[in-house]
């Protein structure tokens, strides 16, 4: 697959999402970057889960729901283990549901990873043919 498909699926807001939180990692944490930065990781999950989706769809494979992409995407090698996804899943839904300042720290320290994650995924999907 060449970057062309990448574009083709929209895959631009996904690498715009990720530069968004690379910047909100990239300032000195606070109480206003660690939100600014916990909601930038939750449209980036979003739009990484939907854009495997579409990929997927190129595949043939159908999926309705962000678990299934991540268990999906390990069929074409986008990502090795779904485990990582699903608790980023879950960090999200923390994150949604309640605000508690515990809980954001825990998330924030999760989310250097998480964007080196997405890099991967991305760079993997270039790579696809």
């Amino acid at each position: 697959m060449s970057w062309k498909i990448l574009e083709k699926i929209e895959a631009q807001s996904l690498l715009n999402a990720l530069a968004a939180l690379d910047r909100s990692l990239a300032q000195p944490e606070n109480e206003f970057t660690r939100n600014s930065s916990i909601q930038c990781f939750e449209f980036t999950l979003e739009l990484v889960w939907k854009t495997l989706k579409r990929v997927l769809e190129i595949y043939g494979i159908e999926v309705s729901n962000s678990r299934d992409s991540f268990r999906s995407a390990v069929k074409i090698k986008v990502i090795s283990d779904p485990t990582t996804w699903f608790k980023y899943i879950e960090l999200r839904n923390l994150s949604s549901h309640t605000y508690k300042e515990e809980i954001a720290i825990k998330i924030y320290r999760e989310l250097s990873e998480f964007s080196h994650n997405v890099k991967d995924v991305v760079e993997r999907l270039r790579q696809l043919k």
